[in-house]
């Protein structure tokens, strides 16, 4: 069991943020493949997200495993909500749901309304 400290730190970070990438790596050096390519995904709906990297800090990564309840990195916050992984996120991107949800929920994004 995960202590409160990380738990909390997860809610602090997940609640300042409306949009919040827990991945491998940066935005600009991505250490693996899912992670980039959820970058790459969030880049193209213009939506401005805040990133931790969870190779860093190990007792984040265990932490976020269990909060979550979601074993694979890397994970999408979206207000305090955890959305999914890499693969949710691109199905989501490409049926247009991942637009949809920024909407609803009030998230800002600069991609140009087609």
């Amino acid at each position: 069991m995960m202590t409160n400290a990380v738990f909390d730190r997860i809610k602090e970070q997940i609640e300042r943020d409306d949009v919040v990438l827990y991945m491998k790596g940066t935005p600009v050096f991505p250490m693996c493949g899912f992670s980039a390519a959820t970058v790459q995904v969030l880049g193209q709906t213009g939506v401005k997200f805040q990133s931790y990297n969870i190779l860093e800090d190990m007792e984040l990564r265990n932490g976020l495993k269990e909060f979550g309840n979601w074993p694979t990195f890397p994970q999408l916050y979206v207000k305090g909500e955890l959305i999914g992984g890499c693969d949710i996120v691109r199905e989501m991107y490409e049926t247009g749901e991942l637009e949809a949800l920024f909407q609803e929920k009030g998230v800002n994004t600069n991609a140009a309304v087609a």
